[in-house]
């Protein structure tokens, strides 16, 4: 491309954005022109022949990433914890990257919801994920207990260049993309995993009793370029603002691929119409999560919304019910019909109808439902008939969920566990997922995605049926954020 061009790469990239906004199929790579004479398709060609005909600009790697969601009902994570949650993360079967959400780490009461946060349990829950993680491969984990895991804040800091293997991007060390540093002096790389330890703490937040925890073996980090850690909250509960229900994101790069990962607690409730306020909050958190750009941050534009990401994965107690009576819903789970229950289930039937999550995927649901169970130590589902004293009647329910969007992820596996801690069962699950590594150091050819995030079209933008400003709002936050992102090219 001529740099001499009056016409400005970004402006070309708006005008091309524009156009292919405009068509039926906006993935569809091999359309490279509208039928127009407009040159701004010259620098979006540059692009596609760097990422399909002068091969190798990119190579692609695979790494499996776990998942995992689990309502712990308030409780504290205790020493006896230990043998469930080797159950729950099999970390014999090692993935690279463990991404946990948890929902109600801590009793969802007024002190607590609009109390200052204390980090004690998220704390707690750190310390025990990494000694599960780290002790199975016969590492220490040596962490001091006088300066124990920062966990309501705590941001992945890069390690030093001279420690890092060369990366297969081929981009030199004076240009890698850079890590978050953590925003107060205790919150130390070291505290994340000292000594021979397997997994490293990339990134922990906790927000009220909704806490996610993100860890990666740490030889990744010394093949691979990580950048641009950061969280995100969004409190929707009480009076649509308070943080007894929301969300809690990270979003992290790897190489030239963005990750967000989204752990979140929505509305409760069995009556028709529960699941409306349900679809709104999704909705509200698609429009208020936000990663905004840093003076700290590198050259290499990072997505700022959620829907700018190239793979998400949003997991949950998501609390959609099953619309079936309850006599009706246990002599199907009696039976394991699970094909003739999910035709009930809400989430789907929400998705079906464009109420939510249009277009996201989640694995067949091979298992029973993950709540509610009586109490700790238990399988039997909380009321039923002849009901028990005491006992709240609830309908069991797929309330514990995984889904995903983007290109280049694979599900290798949907399960629960049956950890008896809590009135839920956790959910997880493995996926295998590509991540392109930049092999030119020439920064006008990257790939079409980098550039480009991968966005839902307008039509498949999950919000509520009843949220049309809802929808609207997110479309343009999907339009920001894709012109800041070709602003900031400009700059390079």
């Amino acid at each position: 491309m001529d740099d001499k061009n009056p016409k400005s790469s970004s402006g070309r990239f708006r005008n091309w954005f524009t156009r292919k906004h405009k068509q039926p199929d906006p993935y569809h790579l091999d359309d490279r022109s509208d039928g127009g004479e407009d040159e701004g398709d010259d620098f979006m060609e540059d692009v596609y022949v760097c990422s399909f005909e002068m091969d190798p600009c990119t190579s692609t790697n695979e790494l499996r990433i776990f998942v995992g969601t689990w309502n712990v009902a308030g409780r504290s994570p205790v020493g006896s914890l230990a043998v469930d949650l080797d159950e729950w993360l099999k970390p014999q079967d090692a993935a690279d990257i463990y991404v946990l959400g948890f929902q109600e780490i801590v009793p969802l009461k007024t002190r607590t919801v609009i109390g200052a946060e204390d980090p004690t349990e998220a704390t707690n829950w750190n310390m025990l994920i990494g000694k599960t993680l780290n002790e199975n491969f016969g590492c220490p984990w040596l962490t001091p207990m006088l300066n124990p895991i920062p966990s309501d804040n705590y941001h992945y800091v890069k390690i030093p260049a001279s420690e890092r293997r060369a990366s297969f991007s081929g981009v030199s060390d004076a240009t890698r993309m850079r890590g978050i540093r953590s925003r107060t002096p205790r919150q130390q790389p070291t505290l994340a995993g000292v000594g021979g330890s397997k997994y490293k703490l990339m990134a922990s937040k906790k927000m009220v009793g909704v806490f996610i925890s993100v860890w990666m073996k740490k030889e990744l980090l010394r093949k691979y370029c990580v950048s641009n850690v950061k969280v995100s909250s969004v409190a929707c509960g009480i009076m649509g603002y308070l943080g007894n229900k929301g969300s809690v994101s990270v979003s992290m790069s790897i190489e030239g691929t963005s990750f967000c990962f989204i752990a979140a607690h929505l509305a409760s409730g069995e009556k028709t119409g529960d699941e409306r306020r349900r679809n709104y909050q999704v909705s509200e958190i698609f429009r208020r999560t936000s990663f905004p750009r840093s003076a700290k941050d590198d050259d290499n534009p990072h997505p700022l919304t959620i829907l700018g990401h190239d793979r998400i994965f949003w997991f949950g107690d998501l609390n959609y019910r099953l619309d079936l009576g309850d006599n009706s819903a246990r002599n199907l789970i009696k039976k394991q019909d699970w094909k003739a229950l999910q035709e009930f289930d809400q989430l789907r039937r929400e998705q079906e109808d464009g109420g939510v999550f249009q277009g996201w995927r989640e694995g067949n649901i091979e298992f029973a439902p993950t709540y509610k169970y009586s109490s700790s130590n238990c399988n039997r589902y909380s009321g039923g008939l002849p009901n028990r004293s005491g006992e709240k009647q609830r309908t069991p329910a797929w309330c514990d969920r995984i889904l995903w969007y983007g290109k280049g992820v694979k599900l290798l596996s949907y399960f629960r566990s049956e950890s008896k801690f809590s009135d839920h069962r956790p959910v997880s699950a493995l996926f295998s997922t590509q991540i392109e590594v930049m092999k030119s150091a020439n920064p006008r050819f990257v790939d079409k995605d980098t550039i480009v995030p991968n966005i839902m079209p307008p039509e498949q933008i999950g919000t509520s049926r009843n949220d049309e400003e809802g929808k609207s709002t997110l479309l343009s936050l999907i339009v920001k954020d894709t012109e800041a992102s070709s602003t900031h090219m400009q700059k390079l």
